[in-house]
């Protein structure tokens, strides 16, 4: 446990606690956790599964991991995991198609690549050569204007760490499943992700980023819904008044011809 209790200090202070504040949550005096910071004490396993709940850590991490030197673990930049891709017969890479009913045996038949096989694949053009792409159709309305049924295609990300604020994208999860959300980035500060839904009606909720297995960029979309008009808005009586004025005027300059 050499790291623990410089670990403890830099975790503290990332997510903006004081000792006494981390004392409280704990349930232990204020020196108590200086204690901890300076290696003069060591806190018991129930404290220790505590502290890790409360930053979002795992056990190994907290314990044998040298945050302050290395920084946290999900933040070294490695590929999330080697991708097993469909080819034609020129060897160029397919979008393979995960449909609804596919989607649950997607999350343990990825890395296999005899299920990836099986599962339909096409091309599309004008898509960035160099990249990856899968394709995935979502369900449930919380991306309206978007509708369920719709096939998100999408970029595969090597690193959680270039998911740009604000952007949509497929998200492959443990606990959640395949989820296509608008996605801002916390991980430095608090190692999760920020999930928001278009349609409001949805609340916004935490991803941890230990939970998140693939992340794809939305690039495309394919749907045989086609949008209805956007509607105006309702004319004011003002306005009215205002249309009827000129057609009268309107009216005279056609009489007085």
């Amino acid at each position: 446990m050499s790291f623990l209790g410089s670990n403890i200090k830099v975790l503290r202070r990332k997510s903006g606690l004081t000792q006494t504040q981390l004392a409280e949550e704990l349930g232990v005096q204020r020196t108590m956790i200086s204690a901890y910071e300076d290696g003069r004490s060591e806190p018991r396993l129930t404290t220790l599964l505590t502290l890790s709940k409360i930053f979002d850590v795992s056990m190994d991490e907290l314990t044998g991991w040298d945050i302050a030197i290395k920084g946290r673990q999900f933040l070294q930049r490695e590929r999330l995991k080697i991708l097993t891709v469909t080819l034609d017969q020129d060897e160029q890479e397919r979008i393979s198609m995960v449909g609804k009913k596919a989607s649950a045996g997607y999350l343990n038949g990825y890395a296999d690549p005899e299920y990836m096989e099986n599962l339909p694949n096409f091309r599309l053009p004008n898509l960035d050569g160099n990249k990856t792409y899968r394709a995935f159709e979502i369900s449930g309305d919380s991306m309206l204007p978007l509708m369920p049924g719709t096939v998100v295609v999408g970029a595969y990300i090597e690193s959680p760490m270039e998911i740009k604020n604000g952007k949509t994208y497929v998200l492959v999860t443990k606990n959640d499943g395949i989820v296509y959300k608008r996605v801002f980035n916390y991980i430095e500060e608090r190692g999760k992700l920020f999930a928001v839904s278009d349609n409001q009606t949805y609340k916004p909720y935490d991803i941890s980023i230990q939970d998140v297995m693939e992340i794809w960029e939305a690039k495309a979309f394919i749907s045989s819904h086609f949008p209805d008009p956007t509607p105006s808005a309702p004319v004011s009586l003002e306005e009215i008044g205002k249309m009827i004025l000129e057609i009268k005027s309107d009216i005279r300059k056609i009489s007085d011809h």
